[in-house]
């Protein structure tokens, strides 16, 4: 049987203009500490407003930022305990 040793909530939260769209991405892990990252959409003048799709596009964004922090701090870790360097994953 698996069990499930913890759980993760990421938290996005979206700040939006006329013609921009930035979000802020925010994930607490077990160990205390806490990864933020943004991500920033923006529309060209011509195009119509869809909020929902800044949102998306501005949260993806945030949300590949937020991954790239996990994978270095996770590879930091590594280095740490092994006294070497790994290579992450880009």
């Amino acid at each position: 049987m698996t069990q499930t040793a913890v759980g993760w909530h990421i938290e996005l939260e979206f700040e939006e203009d006329a013609h921009r769209t930035r979000a802020a991405a925010l994930v607490r892990l077990s160990d205390g500490s806490e990864v933020r990252a943004h991500g920033y959409a923006s529309r060209h003048p011509t195009d119509s407003a869809q909020p929902r799709v800044g949102e998306e596009i501005a949260g993806a964004r945030a949300l590949n930022e937020l991954a790239m922090k996990l994978l270095t701090k996770a590879h930091d870790e590594i280095d740490e305990v092994s006294g070497r360097t790994s290579y992450p994953l880009t």
